[in-house]
């Protein structure tokens, strides 16, 4: 679990004034779980995705965030970002490119090879979005305005349909 993550995360959200609060709460194997817990819808909850896009000459590691009610289509991000196929990364390729185990990762890219893009639905829903922050025992709310004004994710529109 990193709390060095959190403590990364809290920082730069505090430097920037952001509206979120902080949720402790027992460990939760989903979505749905951890929602109930913190009181959120589970559209609220900004799903964290390490995908590899490769072709084209295209290698790229990305973050996909998209809400945690929707499925990713891994066709459109690899065809977003000029790639023809796109995976999900290992255990050990989301450890070193996160520092965090699947499940904990914030919306919030701090590796500089790690490419951030968000699904546009993620910003449209709800006023406040939830995530776990670097542990899978403390999730902040965020106000979603705040979210979008500090990462400036690239929009790209990939979940299914």
């Amino acid at each position: 679990m990193s709390e060095k993550i959190f403590e990364e995360l809290t920082a730069l959200l505090d430097e920037h004034h952001a509206r979120y609060r902080v949720v402790e709460h027992p460990e939760a194997g989903k979505s749905e779980e951890v929602a109930k817990i913190r009181g959120t819808e589970l559209g609220q909850g900004a799903k964290a995705l390490v995908c590899k896009v490769k072709g084209n000459g295209v290698k790229q590691a990305v973050l996909a965030i998209l809400p945690a009610d929707k499925q990713a289509d891994l066709s459109k991000i690899a065809a977003a970002l000029g790639g023809t196929r796109a995976s999900l990364a290992s255990p050990a390729e989301v450890n070193e490119l996160t520092d965090c185990v699947f499940g904990a990762i914030p919306p919030f890219s701090f590796h500089p090879d790690l490419l951030l893009i968000a699904d546009p639905s993620l910003l449209e829903r709800h006023d406040e979005l939830a995530f776990n922050a670097g542990t899978l025992v403390r999730s902040v709310i965020l106000n979603a305005e705040d979210y979008a004004r500090i990462v400036q994710p690239k929009l790209v529109d990939f979940c299914q349909a």
